[in-house]
């Protein structure tokens, strides 16, 4: 199974097992990682599950979409280049390994 880092205020770190399919975002609900509020529940229509992607995974993870880059810019915390929402992250076998900081602003 492929695994993620979530990187939480003053260093952190969560490291768990992520099934292939599943967004980041329910990976850290399931493991109740703290600072991923997931508000609208992974319906891409709030920011409170706004990551910053590490950038050796920037390039794997893609961009945002139009819709999500929208709510980016009302996020919380600021944007910065690795910004994600992570509703919108699917785990694959590639993205193993995959560490995200969760911003401190965050609900």
């Amino acid at each position: 199974m492929p695994k993620v880092t979530f990187v939480g205020d003053g260093g952190l770190e969560l490291t768990v097992e992520a099934a292939t399919g599943d967004s980041v975002m329910s990976v850290a609900v399931r493991h109740g990682v703290p600072g991923v509020v997931a508000e609208c529940g992974g319906n891409q229509s709030c920011a409170t599950c706004h990551v910053w992607v590490r950038d050796s995974y920037t390039d794997l993870v893609g961009p945002p979409g139009d819709m999500e880059d929208d709510l980016l810019d009302l996020a919380v915390a600021d944007r910065r280049a690795g910004s994600r929402l992570s509703c919108q992250i699917s785990v694959t076998p590639e993205l193993d390994g995959l560490t995200v900081d969760i911003p401190p602003e965050q609900p």
